[in-house]
């Protein structure tokens, strides 16, 4: 199929299978999220962790699995007695994540505090919030990235925390990366703290085929555009991650329309195959030991 025949495509294959849009796009999208069993339960975790008080809740999942869908899914449910920080890819050393969290909490600052006064800032912040009748919520995405050093910095933060009541709730959110780390002898304390946990796994065949049919009904389509048998060849290829399944989808339509076709069919994804825009998708070791240890 030539680039030029494509780019028609890639314009027209809505058109072409009598949808309003396309079912399968790359950017988390609240309104074709798909709510399979675990992720009901994932966001169960998330509420209970916030309902309950817990200190710390974590979220964890390989990249695509819908964490960042279902944090803002959960934005969108928390009530105004909660003040709620999102904090994502902080960078650098001790007194850095504290500014990352007062900007991320819109607490100002001065550019000169020094720590101490950092730390006096953002208690008497969450103190004050406190005292009003409300809590404050930190979530961190991509917490794996934090490192020893940082984690137990969030977990000093905590520490403001006393008697039964909690002044400052943490949510995690991370790669499986951040379970290994959370696991490690430096962060016992910090793992302590942990009330609620929940790792998202990759989606089984059924849940996948189910997952492909709900994105193109919702979007108008009958749920029957993608052949069953190509359905599971972009299983295997994606591993069961929803975002590789939305980027094989998108693709294969693409192709299909290109070809004048009204069903995906298994020729497709072997079209997709052999000019190597899809490759088989790899279960990283760590997160083969993670699914090992959710069942035992």
């Amino acid at each position: 199929m030539t680039m030029q025949r494509k780019e028609v495509a890639a314009d027209l294959y809505t058109k072409n299978f009598g949808l309003r849009a396309r079912p399968f796009t790359l950017l988390p999208d609240p309104d074709l999220f798909f709510w399979s069993r675990q992720h009901r339960q994932a966001f169960s975790v998330l509420e209970y962790g916030i309902t309950t008080g817990a200190p710390i809740t974590v979220l964890t999942g390989e990249v695509g699995t819908g964490k960042t869908t279902l944090v803002q899914a959960l934005l969108r449910a928390i009530d105004d007695k909660t003040e709620v920080g999102l904090l994502s890819n902080a960078q650098g050393g001790r007194g850095d994540l504290l500014r990352w969290v007062l900007y991320a909490l819109d607490v100002d600052a001065p550019a000169s505090s020094d720590y101490v006064t950092l730390f006096r800032v953002f208690q008497e912040h969450v103190i004050k919030v406190y005292a009003s009748g409300r809590r404050v919520l930190l979530i961190v995405d991509e917490a794996q990235n934090l490192g020893v050093e940082l984690l137990e910095e969030l977990r000093m933060l905590n520490n403001i925390n006393t008697g039964e009541d909690t002044v400052l709730q943490l949510i995690l959110v991370g790669q499986p990366e951040l379970r290994a780390l959370i696991t490690q002898p430096d962060l016992r304390q910090f793992a302590q703290r942990v009330s609620a946990f929940y790792h998202l796994q990759p989606m089984d065949l059924a849940t996948t085929q189910e997952y492909i049919r709900y994105r193109l009904v919702s979007v108008g389509g009958t749920g029957q555009e993608i052949s069953t048998a190509a359905m599971g060849m972009i299983h295997r290829d994606a591993g069961g991650i929803p975002r590789l399944v939305n980027k094989i989808c998108d693709l294969a339509m693409v192709y299909a329309s290109a070809n004048d076709e009204k069903i995906v069919a298994t020729g497709t994804i072997n079209e997709l195959r052999s000019d190597g825009i899809v490759l088989p998708w790899q279960e990283p070791a760590l997160f083969l030991t993670s699914r090992s240890d959710a069942k035992t």
